[in-house]
């Protein structure tokens, strides 16, 4: 017995063909996002950090996480985590301390610098929207439409990696 794609020879191609087209756009995208938080820091003077790192605490914000957290919560999708926390509380942008239940673990909040890094990124994001928005490049209805796409891009995937392997 063999699997039969659901669709046609022809429609199975052009979906293939859209979906790897759909991969390649989300990786520039994200390479780009970096590249767009990097070009923000060079032009205020700020050179001790990333844009990974500065990212990351965008998206820590006022929360208290482990490093654990940080990954389960989507904060951080790189798998070198513990080195970016590590310079970040070395550059004092972090707080760190281990949690006196489990020992073992460590919680990460931001510093009042960690914080002016994460309302420089939330200023650059703010006018970005607003740009977009006042120029018609994309409305609310259009983000809407791309974050429940991706949403269940992110369903199915998620599905693969519980329930397949």
């Amino acid at each position: 017995m063999s699997l039969q794609s659901p669709l046609a020879p022809a429609q199975s191609t052009t979906f293939l063909a859209g979906y790897l087209d759909t991969l390649s756009l989300l990786e520039r995208l994200h390479r780009l996002l970096l590249d767009v938080i990097k070009d923000e820091f060079e032009r205020v003077n700020i050179l001790e950090i990333n844009a990974v790192q500065a990212l990351l605490l965008f998206n820590i914000g006022d929360n208290e996480v482990t490093a654990g957290e940080l990954k389960s919560r989507g904060y951080y999708q790189g798998s070198n985590v513990s080195y970016n926390l590590k310079k970040l509380v070395e550059a004092g942008y972090m707080h760190h301390q281990r949690c006196e239940i489990d020992r073992r673990s460590v919680r990460v909040r931001l510093t009042p610098k960690g914080r002016e890094i994460r309302n420089i990124v939330a200023g650059l994001f703010t006018r970005h929207a607003e740009g977009m928005s006042a120029s018609g490049a994309v409305d609310r209805e259009g983000f809407d439409g791309i974050s429940h796409l991706l949403k269940r891009v992110e369903r199915y995937w998620s599905d693969q990696i519980r329930y397949i392997y």
